[in-house]
């Protein structure tokens, strides 16, 4: 069974998958069921979105608003209790076998009176659970990006300069998130709008990014420190 499932997922993934010789058969068929379940929740509530690949996996309790807004790709998994409100002028756009952690909250838009970007998720995409995607400035992420737990995006700021009239009531400004690909993001970062997370970069585990970071940094801290580049690459 081990040999036959390691063939579907790789075919499923286009890429060799082998799973570890040490799970059990009782613990492969637990988890093949599971799959089984959510293929088949993907299945009944595939309808509605604007475009959507084969194999949608979707967990239990999940929440997906304005489906007309979401492009998905070949094998996606929308996990358990995952929110997507999709309302936005650029909608959601998650590529081929992505995975998005349990819990975990894509919201595009922050108020109705001013759509949001929304945001574009490329292939090979994996985020942990609780994970936060604040889209109303647009966040791009690359291919091949993964992602810890409880991350957070925020792509937009409240403006705050005058003190005649309540901070809520002075507007917003957005420009944008973009992480290239190949990035790995520790659990905990905070990614506030504006920052671009070059190519290849590694950002460590409760990181507050509040500048751009080169391509193939290492980067730490609060607020955010380069403190070293990955092979063949030097810290300017």
């Amino acid at each position: 069974m081990i040999k036959i499932t390691n063939k579907i997922i790789s075919k499923m993934k286009n890429e060799k998958y082998v799973l570890d010789e040490n799970i059990t058969f009782f613990d492969l068929c637990s988890i093949v069921l599971t799959r089984i379940l959510m293929l088949t929740r993907g299945f009944l509530k595939r309808v509605l979105f604007k475009s959507c690949g084969k194999n949608l996996f979707i967990g239990k309790k999940t929440t997906i608003r304005h489906k007309s807004h979401i492009k998905l790709g070949k094998s996606v998994t929308i996990n358990d209790y995952v929110e997507m409100i999709a309302l936005s002028q650029n909608g959601i756009t998650i590529g081929d076998n992505a995975s998005i952690g349990k819990y975990s909250i894509i919201r595009c838009t922050g108020s109705l009176k001013n759509l949001g970007k929304g945001i574009r998720i490329g292939d090979n995409f994996g985020c942990g659970d609780w994970c936060f995607f604040g889209c109303s400035g647009g966040i791009e992420i690359g291919n091949n990006v993964i992602m810890g737990q409880n991350i957070r995006f925020h792509a937009q700021n409240h403006n705050f300069d005058r003190i005649d009239i309540p901070i809520k009531n002075q507007g917003t400004t957005s420009k944008g998130i973009v992480v290239e690909d190949d990035c790995w993001i520790g659990a905990g970062v905070v990614i506030l709008d504006g920052v671009t997370i070059g190519k290849g970069s590694v950002i460590g585990s409760n990181t507050l990014v509040n500048k751009d970071i080169e391509p193939y940094s290492v980067a730490v801290g609060n607020p955010v420190k380069i403190v070293k580049k990955r092979a063949g690459h030097q810290v300017i």
